[in-house]
Order: structure tokens, then C-alpha cells, then sequence
């Protein structure tokens, strides 16, 4: 139950961050990773969710470093 309410609270944090001032894009997958030590819907969320990163990563596309 402990890893459940902190997980969700800091995944509803990155929620909110996502609208108010703050990293909701980094505070999001450390809430899913404290919940998919328990839970395997937020496992399986994870995964996805850092597949779908991987899609954006103008490497993998052939494009090069995007430094200059």
C-alpha cells in the first residue's frame, strides 16, 4: 500500500508538472518506475512508454547528432 501512495503521488505530480512549472516529463516514468515494482499495468506503461521515446531519437531515425 506505502508503494502505491508514494508512486501515485509522485506520478500525479508529474501530471500536474506537465501544466504547472516543473520537469513533468522526468518526474512521469520515476512515479511509473516506483509503481512497476509492484503493479504490471505500470510495468507494461513503462515499456511503452519508453519504446515510444526511442521512436523520437533522431539517431535511431539516420539523421545524425542534431549538435552542430
Amino acid at each position: 500500500m506505502v508503494i502505491f501512495v508514494i508512486g501515485m503521488t509522485v506520478l500525479l505530480l508529474g501530471v500536474a508538472m506537465l501544466a504547472l512549472p516543473g520537469p513533468g516529463t522526468l518526474v512521469i516514468p520515476v512515479g511509473l518506475a516506483i509503481l512497476a515494482s509492484e503493479f504490471a499495468w505500470a510495468a507494461w506503461l513503462l515499456r511503452h512508454a519508453k519504446e515510444r521515446i526511442r521512436q523520437f531519437d533522431p539517431r535511431k531515425r539516420g539523421r545524425g547528432d542534431s549538435r552542430p
